[in-house]
Order: C-alpha cells, then structure tokens, then sequence
C-alpha cells in the first residue's frame, strides 16, 4: 500500500493526493502536525531528510518532494499521457515543474502562508511576486487549455494547487480569466478531489 505523509493543508501534500486519486491508487495517510514538530523527528527525518512534507512510501521505495512525486507516480502507474517520454515534451514538463517549485512557492504559498499561517515573510513581496506568476500564467493559457502537450500532465497538477488557492494571500483572482477556467478545467477532471477552500468557494 503506497503511504503519503501529509498535512491537509499543504498544497504540496494536496498536488500528490489528487494525483493519486486522478490515477485511481488506493493510499493510505500518514499524518504529520507540523505545529508538533513531528516533521523535525529523528524517525520522520529519516524518511525526508529536509524535514518537509509531503513524502511518498512505496513499497519500501521513498520519494519525497511534490513535484518529484507525482512524476513518479505518472511514471510508475500512469501513461505518457501524464508525463511524455520524448524531448519536447519532457522539457516543456520540467519547465512547469521548476516554476511550481520556484515562482509558485514565492509566490501564491509565502502569500497564503503568511495570511493562513502567519508565517513571518514580506507580505508586499509575496503578493507582488503572486500577481506576477499569475499574469504568467493566464497569458500562457490564453491560448492554451492546458500547460504543456496539449493535454492534461503533471506539470498542471504541479502548478494548481497554489494557483488555486492563490485567493487566501489576499490576491484578487477577478482579472485572470484564462486561469480561472484553467483551474475550472482541473477540478472537472476525472477522479479530481480538493481540499479545504478548494475548489474555492463561489
């Protein structure tokens, strides 16, 4: 049975329960409180070495990092649909990957972190970097249905989480047309399930 050591949330935990509910997986939770300290354990520690959430336990194989995760998951279970095997599709993947690890993290997470966790950052930054990596995105999809490949693939299940939810660090998602149906897209998917707040609340 794959484990997930998650906190309900997190955005980084949620890109790797929706998908493995997108690919139809049974899993079993592992919950980590992080007000506890439980992610700073010696016995957690060795699971994920940085002390972070989430991280994936497959019979004995342990993976951990969002984006690294569910690529392993599209890998192992799903199909090419979800992560390709040539070049420029690969490449147009990753390029999403690093901007949900980066641009999203510094972005929508620090900007929600700060007003749903009071995480001491430079609210102004956050929410200037948030409305920056947005306004990449919605001119991406202006276009575009989807991030890369012309379908459905990680790399929109790396991004959405904080996307989505990208309103609790107060930023106004009345003037992102093209993402808001983005995200509309992503929860009409089969097998999609949220998360507190998400999908957000009309």
């Amino acid at each position: 049975m794959i484990k997930v050591y998650d906190t309900p949330v997190s955005g980084n935990c949620h890109k790797a329960r929706l998908m493995l509910s997108l690919l139809g997986l049974d899993y079993e939770l592992a919950p980590i409180n992080l007000l506890n300290k439980e992610h700073k354990t010696p016995e957690y520690l060795g699971v994920h070495p940085l002390g972070k959430v989430p991280a994936l336990e497959d019979d004995g194989f342990v993976v951990w990092d969002g984006q690294a995760i569910v690529v392993y998951l599209a890998k192992k279970y799903g199909s090419t649909d979800w992560y390709p095997d040539d070049a420029e599709g690969m490449s147009q993947v990753q390029s999403w990957l690093a901007f949900a690890a980066n641009e999203m993290w510094a972005g929508p997470a620090i900007a929600r972190a700060i007003v749903k966790f009071k995480r001491p950052a430079d609210q102004e930054t956050a929410i200037a970097n948030t409305k920056a990596a947005l306004q990449v995105l919605d001119d991406w999809l202006a276009s575009r249905e989807w991030l890369a490949c012309g379908r459905p693939t990680v790399a929109d299940i790396a991004v959405y989480p904080y996307a989505a939810m990208a309103w609790e660090g107060k930023v106004d998602m009345s003037g992102y047309s093209n993402l808001n149906a983005w995200i509309k897209r992503i929860e009409g998917l089969p097998g999609y399930v949220g998360m507190e707040n998400m999908p957000r609340p009309e």
